[in-house]
């Protein structure tokens, strides 16, 4: 199993919005993106005050259709 690294959700974020998602709504907690170019990648991510767990981030990445390895490099960690 490969390294998943243990973030904040405004890290995510960040990464997340260089690589062509938008922010749509914010709700209580949890932070909704979408691709500006395919409508097909939604990705809700949750805001709460403490680090986003490493399976929560595996599923974020499923939604958003990016390995792990490209997102870590995105990281630049």
């Amino acid at each position: 199993m490969s390294y998943i690294p243990i973030l904040r959700a405004r890290d995510i974020v960040s990464v997340l919005l260089k690589i062509g998602f938008r922010v749509i709504r914010q709700k209580g907690s949890h932070i909704r993106l979408k691709h500006i170019f395919d409508a097909t990648k939604n990705v809700s991510i949750p805001a709460h005050n403490k680090d986003v767990p490493p399976r929560i981030l595996k599923s974020i990445l499923n939604q958003a259709k990016i390995p792990l390895k490209e997102f870590v490099k995105l990281l630049g960690r």
